[in-house]
């Protein structure tokens, strides 16, 4: 069964959050919390997702290379240029339970510029 959700104008935290409830299966009544659940989740026009407030300069993504020095930083507006859908799939990422189910769980994601 797909949960289908259009990301127009919607919050980039509230719409992340309301993703991880749905992918650990909080929403059906056979909900077990070390099962990972069946429901699959559609995300719909992620470019059109908001921010609030100066999110969009101040927040910034960092990555390491793996060598000395190699912090690489992103604003939002770069990040969110060149991949909405990567944006949103970091912020649920974060917001899933940290333990053996969180990849499994985001295995059922998809997101659709």
């Amino acid at each position: 069964m797909d949960y289908i959700i259009d990301a127009t104008n919607e919050r980039l935290g509230r719409l992340a959050s309301r993703i991880a409830l749905q992918l650990q299966g909080k929403g059906a009544a056979s909900y077990e919390p070390n099962h990972q659940g069946t429901l699959r989740v559609v995300v719909q026009n992620a470019s059109k997702m908001v921010v609030t407030g100066n999110k969009s300069k101040e927040k910034i993504y960092y990555r390491h290379t793996g060598y000395m020095g190699h912090l690489k930083k992103r604003t939002f507006q770069e990040f969110f240029a060149s991949s909405p859908a990567l944006v949103l799939r970091k912020a649920v990422f974060s917001m899933l339970p940290k333990n053996r189910l969180r990849i499994p769980r985001l295995k059922r994601l998809t997101i659709k510029p």
